[in-house]
């Protein structure tokens, strides 16, 4: 089975938690799946990621728990194709705004007559050949994931998510608050409320849908939305975080300890 339809499957009510790996290092990619996350999608979106880096950080999370996922920088059947032979086995799509680009995107991930995928039989997927029936059995262990990210896309979220192939969707927060007028407001109520929606139309079409927050608060708020998979942050946000925070702890303490020095000076 997917990794990641087992991952869900295996849940128990608790929503997996994620993150985004960001950096392009494999070493922090490793790192990440060490510290305990269930899943994380190694975005080629937004982050100099290539397609050596994906394959490097592959690598080095097969040898912690946590589920990659590939984010494609777009729904191009080219690029899938690279990911796949790479070893990626889900694969998240940006931007999906209805259900022929959602089978679009399925059907680069299926080899013919399924899908479109080209087929080679030397990649680090088929273990460089020496995975038998690697070819006849790589479209069922496939997975996809939609991303929506525009109040369009919302509105198509019924038949986006009755495409064949298509596991999960993916509600992007920054981007559905841009497209609804509220550029960086993703906890805005308006926004919540169009989440909030989604997510009982999706338990009522019974696919799992998944969303993002910055901090462990706005997560929270969307695990009682009743999201089914969240993520909070990426490796270079949390730790932009706790590097701003130690150095705004050390020069509060120590512009204290200066002054407590300059006052104890004065008297003598």
């Amino acid at each position: 089975m997917n990794p990641f339809r087992q991952l869900l499957k295996s849940a128990g009510g608790h929503p997996p938690v994620g993150t985004w790996v960001m950096s392009a290092s494999p070493l922090v990619a490793e790192a990440t799946g060490h510290a305990g996350f269930d899943w994380a999608v190694l975005d080629m979106e937004h982050s100099p990621v290539d397609m050596m880096d994906v394959v490097q950080m592959l690598q080095a999370l097969s040898a912690t728990k946590m589920v990659p996922i590939v984010r494609v920088a777009w729904n191009d059947a080219v690029l899938v194709k690279r990911v796949l032979d790479a070893g990626a086995t889900t694969v998240m799509f940006p931007f999906v705004q209805n259900a022929d680009e959602a089978a679009r995107a399925v059907a680069a991930t299926r080899y013919p007559p399924q899908g479109l995928r080209g087929i080679s039989t030397m990649s680090r997927a088929s273990r460089f050949g020496t995975l038998p029936n690697y070819i006849s059995n790589a479209n069922k262990g496939m997975g996809v994931i939609a991303q929506l990210e525009t109040v369009q896309a919302v509105r198509q979220l019924e038949a986006i998510a009755s495409v064949d192939g298509v596991d999960g969707l993916f509600i992007g927060p920054s981007d559905l608050s841009a497209s609804m007028g509220h550029v960086g407001h993703l906890t805005h109520p308006a926004v919540m409320d169009l989440m909030s929606q989604a997510v009982l139309r999706c338990k009522a079409i019974g696919i799992p849908v998944g969303t993002i927050g910055g901090s462990p608060e706005a997560v929270a708020q969307y695990r009682a939305a009743g999201f089914d998979f969240v993520a909070v942050g990426s490796d270079l946000g949390l730790y932009m975080q706790g590097a701003r925070a130690a150095i705004a702890a050390l020069r509060t303490s120590g512009s204290e300890h200066v002054h407590s020095v300059s006052s104890g000076t004065q008297g003598y």
